[in-house]
């Protein structure tokens, strides 16, 4: 069986590391090539040993292009946006559809929700990463016969593998990964910060990740004089060590969807305190792994309970790596994936 994996940019980000891990969970039972655009993918894919297909830009041509080079069997794509494109291009290939987040625009009824209900409609199969990325979606009463939760995994070997690679040693005790987004909402990273800084002044933050919010970073952290405590280290291939070495993680995404960062984070023993988004909730546990917070008061008082209390950040290191286990059932998900693809392709 072949599948194309379609997505729709060149970076590598939270959707990419899922469709990279279910690449490497697949094989050898399964051949699976990766279309997108072209980018900073490309590395990361040749590192993993991951067919790459690039497109000059996400478009019915393009995508028709790939397919008629690779015949798949299945394409397998990893957006609403790339769930439409596909679904104009695929023809009579099963379509498989896998929403990674609970966007807040797709909510009520507008362009973009419209044009997912067609790519919908025309799926075989639709994951969603969490109970209310589906049941956020405006039209997902119509869907409900041919989608299913799947919440997201890691390989937790794989994880602890990479991050050995990395000798050095880190002093950060606060870490943030992700693309530097308007969902992210990194510039709250800052405001928080500059609280923090009142409480625990000597505290160390790093910012891993890249993106078009990049320069605004730049220019906050310097105007609260945060340069020596908030580093902006852009984007990491091998984030394990620097994560590793934290006491904990922080997060302040407006939506999300399961970030495969966190389940990353509770591999490696590190604690996460997060805003109350649907997927990190449904993971993190108050005063067991990690604390969710409503607003900057709390989230100012549980970092400094993790990063004062040496006692309860060990139990939380405990219990994060004990979770874990528990939660990153790869064969399991390797199962539920392999029999969509069988049924869609039966069809």
């Amino acid at each position: 069986m072949k599948i194309i994996h379609l997505l729709n940019t060149g970076k590598f980000s939270g959707a990419e590391n899922v469709a990279c891990q279910i690449i490497d969970l697949m094989r050898p039972d399964v051949e699976c090539v990766y279309c997108s655009l072209d980018g900073n993918i490309r590395n990361v894919l040749e590192k993993r040993n991951v067919i790459f297909e690039p497109i000059s830009s996400m478009c019915v041509r393009e995508i028709k292009r790939v397919i008629n080079k690779v015949k798949p069997d299945v394409i397998h794509a990893h957006d609403m946006r790339a769930s439409f494109y596909a679904a104009l291009a695929c023809g009579s290939i099963p379509l498989i559809c896998h929403i990674h987040n609970n966007a807040y625009d797709s909510r009520r009824i507008n362009l973009k929700s419209i044009l997912f209900f067609y790519a919908a409609l025309k799926a075989k199969h639709i994951f969603w990463v969490s109970d209310t990325s589906f049941s956020g979606y405006c039209f997902h009463s119509f869907l409900s016969s041919k989608s299913s939760i799947l919440l997201n995994v890691i390989n937790v070997e794989k994880v602890y593998e990479k991050m050995k690679c990395d000798v050095n040693s880190y002093s950060y005790d606060i870490t943030f990964i992700g693309r530097l987004t308007y969902q992210k909402n990194p510039e709250r990273l800052i405001e928080v910060a500059k609280k923090l800084l009142k409480v625990l002044p000597s505290f160390k933050a790093a910012i891993i990740g890249d993106g078009p919010l990049k320069g605004e970073m730049e220019k906050l952290i310097k105007e609260n004089n945060l340069e020596n405590n908030v580093f902006l280290l852009g984007f990491q291939e091998n984030p394990y060590k620097i994560l590793k070495d934290s006491k904990v993680m922080l997060l302040v995404s407006r939506w999300e969807g399961l970030p495969m960062c966190v389940l990353e984070a509770l591999a490696l023993g590190v604690p996460v305190v997060s805003t109350p988004t649907d997927g990190i909730s449904s993971v993190i546990k108050n005063e067991n792994n990690g604390y969710i917070c409503e607003n900057d008061d709390e989230i100012i008082l549980n970092l400094k309970k993790i990063l004062s209390n040496n006692i309860l950040y060990n139990q939380m290191h405990d219990n994060c790596i004990e979770n874990a286990l528990k939660h990153n059932d790869n064969d399991l998900y390797k199962k539920k994936i392999l029999e969509v693809y069988k049924k869609s392709k039966s069809k």
